[in-house]
């Protein structure tokens, strides 16, 4: 199933962005939509202070599901 990214949904990079000292598998929120398949993400830490925000595209971006898949 693949579900389209939503605002608040929450998501893991899949590739290192070195640039942005961010490796693959770091957490952040999508809290906006920029463009289609553009988004901005933050990347807080466990005490909620944001450490990076950038825009990725979503195929940079997995979302992280907390529940089984229900069927359509």
């Amino acid at each position: 199933m693949n579900h389209p990214i939503q605002l608040l949904d929450v998501v893991a990079l899949t590739e290192d962005r070195p640039e942005d000292k961010l490796e693959r598998g770091q957490v952040g929120t999508v809290v906006e939509q920029l463009a289609p398949g553009v988004f901005e993400v933050e990347f807080s830490d466990n005490g909620g202070l944001t450490y990076a925000m950038l825009a990725l595209r979503a195929d940079q971006l997995l979302v992280l599901r907390y529940r089984p898949a229900t069927a359509s």
